[in-house]
């Protein structure tokens, strides 16, 4: 692969590399991407923390979709481009990692202490006494009160979401807080929503610690990565992306590899001699 070389320099570099994931280095697991190359949504936007709150029918909207979609998420499985990620950080080549993804790959694949920024779909929060839940139970609840939904199939969409739009919302149960009867969110950072200060003071530190940038998989849309990359303009720290299609920070790029990320990251494994698996 022509681009490669550029990039196995870029990290032979810089050993000390903060590295940052978004939606499209999990795509290869199944997991669908939010946006195209173009940086556009696919299909529809996902749900708001605004519209979340909003109501009960707009929860009974988010539920249904999820109860048909959460499969597709919690059965991927990490691929080649997570374990490379892993294998780097074994090799002592890695600062931090921080992910955009809440699928939980990074860590099934075998990094450690990553910081999700946006939080882990497996997990369920009541809004009021912040009792968690596992994702899996609360599927299990769905599955057995939502009975006209066992047969109904849609197209899978990001962070387990599925496209799918139906009469049958106006009568799905939502699960609510065997506790207190609160309100559950799934334990993610929605659209519209602040990521809690301390992941992001954690990231802001480990980037202190650090040589350079390496944004993988992710078009930088949201400011909650994007910030990242002003940062380390602001240090002087180099930048490269690996992401196919455009990025909100290409202006601040050092380097840019718009390649298939699964194939890039296995040439650059070949190239510093590690193993991908």
């Amino acid at each position: 692969m022509s681009t490669s070389p550029a990039l196995r320099d870029f990290v032979e570099q810089h050993p000390r590399l903060f590295v940052l994931t978004g939606a499209g280095i999990s795509t290869d697991s199944g997991i669908p991407g939010y946006r195209d190359e173009q940086g556009r949504w696919q299909r529809s936007a996902p749900m708001t923390i605004s519209a979340f709150m909003s109501g009960h029918a707009a929860r009974q909207r988010y539920w249904a979709r999820s109860m048909i979609g959460w499969p597709v998420a919690a059965g991927a499985q990490p691929n080649i481009s997570h374990r490379i990620v892993a294998r780097l950080g074994d090799a002592g080549r890695v600062s931090a990692l921080v992910t955009q993804n809440v699928d939980g790959l990074h860590q099934r694949a075998g990094s450690h202490d990553v910081i999700e920024l946006h939080g882990s779909i497996g997990q369920v929060i009541c809004l009021s006494c912040a009792t968690r839940y596992p994702r899996a139970d609360v599927q299990h609840w769905l599955w057995q009160h939502n009975p006209d939904f066992h047969g109904v199939s849609a197209v899978p969409a990001a962070d387990g979401d599925a496209h799918l739009e139906s009469p049958l919302f106006d009568n799905f149960a939502v699960p609510v807080c065997e506790r207190c009867e609160g309100v559950l969110k799934p334990d993610v950072v929605f659209f519209g929503e602040s990521v809690p200060r301390e992941r992001v003071d954690a990231g802001r530190a480990a980037l202190g610690q650090s040589d350079a940038l390496l944004v993988v998989g992710s078009s930088l849309t949201v400011f909650s990565g994007y910030r990242f990359c002003l940062w380390a303009k602001e240090r002087g720290l180099p930048i490269a992306a690996l992401n196919l299609g455009t990025t909100r920070a290409d202006p601040l790029l050092t380097l840019k590899v718009s390649a298939p990320i699964g194939p890039a990251l296995s040439a650059l494994a070949a190239g510093i001699g590690l193993q991908a698996d």
